[in-house]
């Protein structure tokens, strides 16, 4: 059986019910486990993965859960699961250092794919923790900030575009050089720490590009963000300029370029002049 837009959006507003009264407390910042997906699990991380695999249970669900905290689980029937090629990936809070320091971007993100790559994914939500805002897209139908579809910006490089960063601290500083020549022509530059509230700002027009440079950015950060904006009219691409994708796999990592349609040339100019 096929899963409903309406249920994701239910596992959001669920996760929002237990995680938002927690934002900013030292509840939310005790440590736990390592999770599968390589960080030190806090237990807001803990709390909103419960929420999201009780809800699947209790709608009976046969699918395979890739989350950041367990890894991969069957929920329900593993060769009903099998047989649909239903699969959920879920980031149960991404910007989790924000979110229990008090910092207002962070965001829970869920993925839904019938089939086991990245194009097989259909349906995606993503919800702000702290505002309650809805960004969701069905594959083919657009996309939209709650009952509002949404669109890139069509700013191009030689308007005010905003880019935020994301790079990793090893060889920092020749990152930056090597991003000159775009960082120059950028009006302002942001370092806000959700990848999945960044691409729905992508979306909905308010920035233009997004350079993740870290090879250690995970499939379930982004997976709901790629077709939110993709059906925006954005686009997303690996470094070297080519198409996002690969099987769904909690160990599938990889740095990205997003951005609206009109600074993909000029992107993907500046980026092959580095290699």
């Amino acid at each position: 059986m096929e899963l409903s837009i309406d249920l994701l959006k239910q596992i959001a507003i669920n996760v929002y019910d237990a995680i938002n009264p927690l934002l900013g407390t030292k509840k939310a910042a005790e440590k736990a486990q390592r999770g599968a997906g390589g960080d030190i699990s806090m237990q807001i991380d803990l709390i909103a993965e419960k929420v999201v695999i009780n809800t699947l249970e209790n709608e009976n669900a046969n699918l395979l859960l890739i989350s950041e905290e367990l890894g991969e689980r069957y929920i329900g029937n593993k060769e009903k699961a099998n047989k649909s090629q239903n699969v959920i990936i879920i980031d149960p809070v991404d910007g989790s250092n924000n979110a229990v320091r008090g910092i207002p971007y962070c965001s829970i993100s869920i993925a839904y794919a019938i089939g086991r790559t990245i194009n097989d994914i259909k349906k995606a939500v993503i919800l702000d923790l702290n505002t309650k805002d809805i960004y969701w897209a069905i594959k083919g139908d657009g996309a939209y900030l709650n009952n509002n579809r949404i669109h890139v910006s069509d700013l191009d490089i030689t308007d005010n575009c905003f880019l935020e960063l994301n790079l990793p601290m090893k060889n920092f500083f020749k990152h930056l050089d090597n991003l000159r020549p775009i960082l120059k022509r950028s009006y302002r530059i942001r370092v806000l720490g959700s990848s999945a509230l960044t691409l729905c700002q992508l979306a909905k027009g308010s920035m233009e590009a997004f350079i993740n440079l870290r090879e250690t950015n995970r499939l379930v950060d982004v997976a709901a963000g790629l077709l939110i904006l993709k059906e925006a009219g954005g686009e997303i691409f690996s470094l070297n300029g080519s198409k996002i994708e690969g099987d769904l796999s909690i160990f599938l990592k990889f740095p990205f370029i997003a951005s609206n349609n009109k600074l993909v040339p000029f992107l993907k100019k500046e980026l092959s002049s580095n290699d």
